[in-house]
């Protein structure tokens, strides 16, 4: 007899349940644990029949049911084919998605600079205080596991874990389990050490696990929360003869070039820009040294999902401010347009 799909639904309520709780798991429980909407009756002969079939076991007359050494097997092959698809069609959508971000991020940078003739500079977006989706560990060989972050804004690290054991799948399920429950949707800074101790209390013998799996979620939150600038029209500079001045033109292209003090502008702007989008700093309210001869425009744009990002525009002080606002205005329009579009596309694909 081949499961079907209602009895698929009630082997993974008892598994689950029995997983989360430690002990038999009845049919009233598995009533309310569902979404069928199914009387206990019903459920009981649903699940005389997955005892039959060596899914589930009852270990004590009048006690409800485990799962048996078959049921865990198809949970675990199932979770973990449905994890694994998941994954690679999100891998396959955001390397598209990403590929297709960097280019029309340059093209925003030229365009403004050719139409504004000043220096432009444009950062990636990124989730504001990155929070933790999901995570997935699974069996690399015996000694190793990988770790799937999966990051606010749909953003994915993988990361290699040893491991000095070889795991069983249901030790792997169950760590997938705790780690999940206790960390998705939470940032780094809301993973307290009390949290964690109480992980590593809950994983006994694995917890060097745990902390793995949490460094390495640091590790992942931290390096997408590193900025990626794109710039063009430094050249510009030169057109204006307050700026052309061989020392302060020199020190604006370093700037640009090395994208560290820029990335220090962009952050606060995406800080200070928070209510209303635009920020203007003129001359010495620039907290760039080497920008301090000119003025700097930028605007926060959002893509949706917590993703955003900041457009700046550097030139003299005496560059046309209502130029440069409107054109930063009408930017920050077409990119969210172009967002929405794409995403109504990957809807309907």
């Amino acid at each position: 007899m081949e499961l079907d799909e209602r009895k698929k639904k009630i082997l993974q309520a008892v598994i689950r349940n029995y997983l989360e709780t430690g002990e038999p798991v009845g049919s009233r429980t598995i009533s309310r644990y569902t979404d069928l909407n199914l009387s206990s009756a019903t459920i009981r002969n649903e699940m005389a029949d997955l005892e039959e079939m060596g899914y589930i076991l009852q270990p004590h007359t009048s006690a409800g049911r485990i799962p048996s050494d078959k049921g865990y097997r198809l949970y675990v092959d199932t979770m973990m084919e449905e994890k694994e698809r998941e994954v690679i069609e999100m891998k396959d959508m955001l390397v598209q998605r990403q590929d297709k971000m960097e280019t029309l991020l340059k093209q925003v940078a030229r365009v403004l600079a050719q139409n504004t003739q000043y220096a432009t500079l444009i950062s990636a977006p990124q989730a504001k205080r990155s929070k933790l989706k999901f995570l997935q560990l699974s069996r690399v060989d015996a000694r190793q596991l990988l770790a799937v972050i999966v990051i606010e804004g749909n953003v994915i690290k993988n990361n290699i874990l040893p491991v000095e054991e070889d795991l069983e799948d249901e030790t792997i399920l169950k760590l997938n389990i705790l780690l999940n429950t206790h960390l998705n949707g939470l940032s780094i800074d809301e993973i307290s050490l009390g949290m964690i101790a109480a992980m590593k209390q809950q994983a006994g013998i694995h917890s060097s696990i745990v902390s793995g799996v949490i460094d390495a979620v640091a590790e992942a939150i931290r390096a997408e929360e590193d900025l990626e600038i794109y710039t063009s029209g430094t050249n510009n500079i030169f057109r204006y003869p307050e700026l052309a001045d061989q020392q302060k033109a020199s020190e604006l292209i370093n700037t640009f070039e090395e994208k560290q003090l820029l990335g220090e502008l962009l952050q606060e702007a995406y800080t200070e820009g928070e209510n209303t989008g635009i920020q203007v700093y003129i001359g010495a309210e620039t907290p760039v040294q080497s920008m301090r001869d000119c003025s700097v425009v930028t605007a926060a744009y959002e893509l949706g999902g917590g993703m955003r990002g900041t457009i700046g525009i550097v030139g003299p002080k005496r560059m046309d401010y209502d130029k440069v606002v409107g054109t930063l205005r009408t930017i920050q329009t077409q990119l969210d347009e172009l967002y929405r579009k794409d995403e109504q596309t990957e809807r309907t694909e």
